[in-house]
């Protein structure tokens, strides 16, 4: 028996009570399952407070909604960098959020700082991050031991993409808005989120993934309304990627009919293999005509598309279903009702991928991928309506 065979069986078998089968092609991530019994792996907690230098007073940090987490490797432990809102405000997007750092020996059970490790206040970034904070963190290192975070500032006026550098993960250094000095500050008031610097594994160590350059640059793929691109020669300065009008060079754009017919949004850090550059990204499904009917209007399902090694603006593939979707409860009641997977955290771990993703923008939770075991299928799909 081949292994598409075993591969097809395996998905029909996961998918007898929930649909329909989903096999994945050779090039992308999955399939990832959810651990019996220990999701989410992070809730708000209500007791931890932190004296805000913006506030000037004690907050409950994390009393509302702990979600969009970024996570990395660190002497031997996972590090999963969470978005935490307190509340101040009630509605998205309304609150402050800041950065809180959980580590973990099995990647389920997670120790959490009693402190954000970066928010709002008390530095020179203030007119960008106050006073909605910083949100929704990217994580990648550098061969050196160098973390470098990209995430989004929200002055509730503009979001920008933004940058901070790291040695230990609890002590950063903002070096504010990532696109401030490209093509002489033209961007700088753009908004934009959401930053997936590419990484490969270490020549060091092979099961460690560090920061890569392509053809001579560091590379991001950014952005939500479209997946852009931006090359840097120093991990904090980065120029997007325009065409020859100054524009812009859209690489990847929602689809009309298809779980992500309104936004792409990326994910966790870009992995080069021998396929190409396989990014993770959240798709939001449409409402009305656009909508694809078999997913609930406005919900993030999770997508991946393959750009070319050789030509890293160049798309190679792309799935048209959603390799991961809101199943359980907690990703489908919270915050956002619609139902919420947002993929910004994936590690290799003790040979397998741990993917950290939020709930319904209120929980953390984690699916594994264990690629011994030879599971090569997404979320069953659901059954045409």
């Amino acid at each position: 028996m081949n292994k598409l065979v075993l591969s097809l069986g395996a998905c029909l078998m996961g998918a007898v009570a929930l649909g329909v089968e989903n096999p994945l092609p050779k090039w992308a991530f999955g399939g990832f399952e959810r651990p019996a019994g220990v999701n989410p792996v992070i809730k708000p907690n209500a007791a931890t407070k932190f004296p805000c230098p913006m506030q000037k007073r004690p907050i409950k940090w994390e009393e509302s909604d702990t979600f969009n987490p970024a996570a990395t490797i660190k002497d031997g432990k996972i590090h999963v960098l969470y978005r935490a809102e307190d509340n101040t405000h009630q509605g998205v997007g309304s609150r402050t959020s800041r950065i809180g750092l959980a580590v973990s020996k099995d990647g389920v059970t997670m120790a959490r700082e009693p402190k954000p490790v970066l928010f709002p206040g008390g530095d020179d970034q203030k007119k960008f991050d106050c006073p909605g904070g910083c949100e929704d963190p990217r994580v990648a290192v550098t061969e050196d031991g160098l973390y470098v975070m990209t995430y989004t500032s929200w002055n509730r006026q503009c979001p920008r993409l933004c940058i901070a550098t790291s040695r230990d993960l609890r002590h950063w250094t903002k070096h504010g808005p990532a696109f401030a000095k490209a093509q002489n500050g033209r961007f700088l008031n753009m908004g934009c989120k959401s930053g997936a610097i590419v990484t490969e594994p270490s020549a060091k160590d092979p099961s460690r993934y560090v920061i890569a350059k392509i053809h001579g640059k560091y590379l991001m793929y950014w952005g939500e309304a479209a997946i852009d691109a931006a090359t840097s020669d120093d991990l904090v300065n980065w120029n997007p990627v325009t065409k020859q009008d100054g524009s812009l060079r859209d690489l990847v754009k929602p689809r009309p009919g298809f779980f992500d017919s309104t936004l792409v949004e990326v994910g966790p850090a870009a992995i080069k293999t021998q396929y190409g550059i396989v990014v993770l990204y959240n798709g939001r499904n449409g409402h009305g005509d656009i909508a694809d009917k078999r997913y609930g209007q406005g919900t993030y399902c999770g997508g991946q598309v393959l750009f070319d090694n050789r030509d890293p603006y160049m798309p190679a593939a792309r799935l048209d279903e959603p390799y991961f979707r809101p199943l359980a409860d907690f990703e489908r009641k919270g915050q956002y009702a619609e139902g919420t997977v947002f993929t910004e955290g994936l590690v290799f771990y003790k040979e397998k991928w741990y993917m950290y993703y939020g709930c319904a923008d209120s929980f953390v939770g984690v699916a594994v991928w264990d690629p011994k075991k030879g599971n090569r299928c997404g979320d069953p799909l659901p059954k045409a309506k």
